[in-house]
């Protein structure tokens, strides 16, 4: 299978060469291990020979639990060990190695069940890891452009132009049905269905069968399906429970699973003291359209794209690329969302360095000027009399954004730009 050449390659380098302990996170099959033996066998040049271990395996995981010292003298640094959280019982020893070495980039280790690892991790490990959080394919690796984290200002824009390719809405919606899985996308005859449900299956028996708040495996797939009919919308952990036949108490732990195996995201409210009225619900998405297809069973990109939730998976899809730009290039992602007691939205926010860029969402080609009706709302935040002598607090209003099936990249008005959706 071709590997794809992954955008998080340079961070993961970086990483490595500031900590002893790399961790690199995120859902399974999204490629962790493939890219961290695609970096060793380059290492391989200077010199550096990386040893590789799964505890995928039960003999190297009982020896791995069992007798911890004796296993990281079969496996020393440096070493890759993959899924480290079927056996967490080596953070304690991997923290004794790297204090006796000092070295950096000794141990490489991944992990999916980030519920169960990260706890041990930040107790075990902590200062002495880095973590870089890996998701599927951007369009950007898929297509084999540069990738940098997205940025609202013209100049920034027009620098892009001559790095992407463009596309119409065919292949936009080809792209949000097959989904971010690089198996997909390096494996032709893959078949879509087939992999989905192999993928589903797993996800349910291997990370959710463990965890105790789970207890019947087909009612959480039934409350994945759920979710996935509200991405792009705000949580309201009632709906969701009364659509899965579950309790509110129950949704929520639930969602806070889909959470941290970075199945879902959970955009944030964006709060200022100048802005009132403000709901406080967190705008969920769906990390990967083609797993989001899978469990609403929509059978192709035509019908997906001429169906109810075709603007829903279009927002998600931009929302995931923007996310992922920023991950990949191993930043926080900087991103909100506004919604008012009024019904007022702005689909996303970013907020960097004292500057506020909105950014709206539209499947049209011509969206018109109403897409930026709301970007008003944001002009309290600016205005230093709104508080009341803590002024550092104002922030600046940035360039704004409405991405869009325009073909071209145009102004709105001296503020804001209509974006071509293939351009992030």
């Amino acid at each position: 299978m071709a590997y794809i050449k992954r955008a998080a390659e340079e961070t993961v380098m970086r990483i490595s060469q500031m900590f002893p302990v790399l961790l690199v996170t995120g859902p399974r099959q999204v490629g962790k291990t493939t890219l961290l033996q695609k970096i060793a066998e380059n290492q391989q040049n200077i010199g550096v020979e990386r040893k590789y271990v799964t505890l995928d395996d039960p003999d190297v995981r009982y020896l791995a639990k069992t007798d911890p010292a004796l296993f990281l003298q079969r496996y020393s640094p440096p070493v890759l060990i993959d899924e480290i959280q079927y056996a967490t019982e080596l953070l304690p020893y991997i923290k004794m190695s790297v204090d006796r070495s000092k070295r950096k980039g000794d141990f490489w280790i991944t992990g999916s069940q980030v519920f169960r690892l990260m706890k041990n991790v930040s107790e075990s490990l902590a200062g002495r890891v880095g973590i870089v959080n890996l998701l599927g394919l951007s369009d950007a690796e898929i297509y084999g452009e540069p990738s940098e984290p997205f940025q609202t200002d013209a100049a920034y824009l027009m620098k892009r132009l001559s790095v992407r390719t463009q596309r119409d809405l065919n292949e936009i919606y080809d792209r949000i049905f097959k989904g971010s899985m690089p198996e997909l996308h390096a494996d032709k005859s893959m078949d879509w269905e087939t992999y989905y449900r192999s993928y589903v299956d797993t996800y349910l028996q291997r990370d959710i069968r463990d965890l105790t708040q789970v207890a019947d495996e087909m009612q959480f797939y039934n409350f994945m399906t759920v979710v996935a009919a509200h991405t792009s919308k705000p949580v309201i952990y009632e709906e969701l429970a009364s659509a899965a036949g579950i309790s509110a108490p129950t949704a929520k732990k639930w969602l806070s699973v889909l959470l941290s195996s970075h199945v879902i995201a959970l955009v944030q409210p964006y709060h200022n003291n100048a802005l009132k009225r403000i709901v406080k619900m967190p705008l969920l998405h769906f990390l990967d359209t083609g797993l989001a297809a899978y469990l609403l069973r929509w059978g192709n990109p035509e019908a997906l794209e001429k169906g109810a939730m075709s603007g829903a998976f279009f927002e998600s899809y931009v929302f995931s690329e923007i996310y992922k730009s920023y991950l990949n290039a191993g930043k926080e992602p900087p991103v909100f969302y506004y919604r008012d007691k009024d019904k007022r939205e702005i689909d996303l926010l970013l907020y960097q360095n004292g500057t506020l860029s909105p950014i709206e969402i539209k499947k049209a080609a011509s969206p018109g000027k109403a897409a930026i009706k709301n970007f008003r709302v944001l002009t309290p935040a600016s205005q230093e009399e709104n508080f009341a002598g803590l002024d550092s607090l104002k922030v600046t209003i940035g360039t704004g954004s409405v991405i869009c099936m325009t073909n071209n990249l145009l102004p709105v008005d001296e503020n804001n730009w209509y974006v071509p959706v293939w351009l992030i």
